[in-house]
């Protein structure tokens, strides 16, 4: 049962990450990748919200390793900086790579923060 939870989650998740990046681009352009950055803060932020409360094993598979685990990338966000880097865009992807990890780290901590503050 755990594993369809997941692959559910991961079936709207990762269809979300693909149109937010659509969104952004379209928005804001494709000179940075908004799009990541985006969804891997948002991501961020639910899963220290999620795993800050106390919620059945169920819910957690479904929303936080599925959903979020589709929605956010890793593998992405790395190519990003590779792409970047070989573009010889040297600060944007040191700043990239700083805001993203920043900016995930906090978002998870204020999620965190706030299921401790709500439970």
């Amino acid at each position: 049962m755990t594993v369809l939870l997941v692959a559910l989650g991961a079936a709207v998740g990762a269809p979300l990450r693909y149109l937010t990046d659509r969104v952004m681009r379209a928005r804001f352009g494709d000179a940075l990748p908004w799009g990541t950055l985006t969804v891997n803060v948002a991501g961020s932020f639910l899963l220290g919200l999620l795993l800050g409360l106390p919620l059945p094993a169920g819910t957690v598979a479904l929303l936080g390793t599925g959903f979020c685990g589709a929605l956010t990338t890793c593998s992405t966000f790395s190519w990003e900086i590779l792409s970047l880097t070989r573009r010889s865009e040297i600060a944007a992807a040191a700043g990239y790579a700083l805001l993203s990890i920043t900016a995930g780290t906090g978002a998870a901590g204020i999620g965190g923060a706030l299921a401790q503050a709500v439970s």
